[in-house]
């Protein structure tokens, strides 16, 4: 039974359960289905208030559990979000860097980016944003989210009307066509994650490793590429760390010289952001570049020592 079906025949039931299961991170389409709901509300055969009503409490449960999370799990509920996903390491730094500025307003644009509202939910929750303010952005959001595309439906409800008898024309043959190239897209970005995590597990450098190199005094550089909000959240370093962003790396020759060995260490998951960097660096010529295996947080789970951080303190990389 095709999605639209369900929809005339469950109505409310199968309007919550998918718009509750796509914020809270299924990488699945909702749009179709609010304009699908606005479009039966607009022909008599949904009320569009419940309709709303539902797509909203959805969102706002979808929310509360993320948040919930990020309370209680910190940072590694941002782990626990990449299993959702094939490449979450190219969104969650930029989600890193917005929730910085814009904090618990940035829950209303989330709503409306596809895979980032339950980062976003887990973001404020990590920040310690209260509860009571929390949730008045979440329902601002999840209520602008659920109208705007419901009440489009219910404006067009003749149009799409007509593109879904359309469409039921086609039939199976269309079906086919939409899930292989869905399938295509999903193996090729599979293969392209398993091929980078392959380049990151050949390069990393261990906290054990990083902290018998210093103390046997080799010379090393170590970059902390944190973003604002990880600093904020975790407010210390690895002793002789600078802190700089991978944006002012523009040319890393100019600040590191070329016959460093290099250690990044950042706050995403698998270290993506300090992998990334890694490899650009290699491909310019710099041959001992190491991401560190669980960034700042597997260097305190080894027992060893941090120092304070400011959020702004300023790089001191050396150069030639």
């Amino acid at each position: 039974m095709a999605i639209p079906d369900l929809l005339v025949q469950y109505g409310l039931a199968v309007l919550f359960t998918w718009a509750f299961a796509v914020q809270a991170g299924l990488p699945a389409p909702a749009i179709p289905l609010l304009l699908g709901a606005g479009a039966l509300s607009g022909s008599g055969q949904m009320n569009l208030a419940l309709a709303v009503g539902a797509a909203m409490a959805a969102t706002i449960c979808a929310d509360v559990l993320w948040y919930a999370l990020g309370r209680s799990h910190g940072a590694r509920v941002l782990e626990t979000l990449c299993r959702f996903s094939l490449d979450p390491d190219s969104f969650i730094r930029e989600a890193k860097k917005r929730f910085l500025v814009h904090r618990a307003r940035y829950l209303i644009l989330a709503k409306f980016l596809p895979g980032v509202n339950p980062l976003a939910a887990g973001l404020a929750g990590v920040a310690s944003i209260r509860p009571e303010r929390f949730l008045l952005y979440a329902a601002a959001g999840a209520f602008l989210w659920a109208s705007a595309w419901i009440i489009l439906g219910y404006a067009f409800a003749e149009v799409i009307g007509f593109v879904v008898t359309r469409v039921a024309r086609v039939g199976k043959p269309l079906v086919i066509l939409l899930a292989g190239a869905l399938a295509v897209y999903l193996v090729l970005k599979y293969v392209r994650r398993r091929r980078f995590l392959r380049h990151l597990q050949k390069a990393r450098i261990t906290a054990q490793e990083l902290k018998r190199r210093l103390e046997a005094g080799d010379h090393l550089v170590i970059v902390d590429l944190r973003t604002g909000l990880d600093i904020e959240t975790a407010p210390y370093a690895i002793p002789g760390a600078c802190q700089i962003a991978p944006e002012d790396l523009p040319h890393p020759h100019v600040l590191i010289a070329p016959g460093s060995e290099v250690v990044f260490y950042c706050a995403e998951p698998k270290e993506a952001t300090s992998a990334r960097l890694a490899l650009r660096l290699a491909a310019l010529g710099f041959h001992n570049v190491h991401p560190l295996r669980g960034g700042l947080e597997g260097w305190r789970q080894a027992g060893f020592a941090v120092e304070p951080l400011s959020a702004s303190r300023p790089a001191n990389l050396p150069s030639e």
